[in-house]
């Protein structure tokens, strides 16, 4: 099982939205990086830290759970999507997304500032400077940490 952080902003698509759905495809990823990390590395079972950006508290809100591994995603093929790639196809797709499962909300936002001051997260992508991916890898031990901060 590997660990991961997806962020997302409330108001486009938040931890309340995947509990009243329960399942949802993880779309409109246009990064190569996170794109080969959801194609390449994530895998049904893998836990996922739901990250809650672009908001006054910016922080890890939830959990949830890889429930279906990447497969394209079709968002980039609808002119009328705000994710349209006019250079992605069905017969040549260049976007992949995942499923993910509601698994429950934290008790408590732990916010960006906690994890920057905790001496254990300091060689998490997230907590240096300039890591703007939407998608990134964590540590068991960080997944830990961070859980038990709740």
């Amino acid at each position: 099982m590997r660990y991961w952080l997806m962020k997302s902003e409330p108001d486009v698509f938040g931890i309340d939205h995947l509990k009243a759905v329960g399942t949802e495809p993880w779309d409109g990823v246009r990064n190569y990086q996170a794109r080969n990390m959801m194609r390449d590395d994530m895998k049904v079972g893998d836990r996922v830290l739901f990250y809650h950006s672009n908001t006054d508290v910016a922080g890890v809100v939830g959990l949830m759970t890889v429930s279906k591994e990447a497969y394209p995603d079709h968002t980039a093929w609808d002119p009328e999507s705000k994710y349209y790639d006019p250079k992605s196809s069905p017969e040549n797709p260049r976007w992949m997304m995942v499923e993910v499962s509601y698994e429950r909300h934290l008790s408590r936002t732990i916010s960006l500032h906690e994890m920057r001051e905790c001496a254990e997260l300091q060689e998490m992508p997230l907590v240096r400077k300039g890591n703007r991916l939407s998608i990134m890898p964590v540590t068991e031990a960080e997944f830990e940490t961070i859980l038990g901060m709740e």
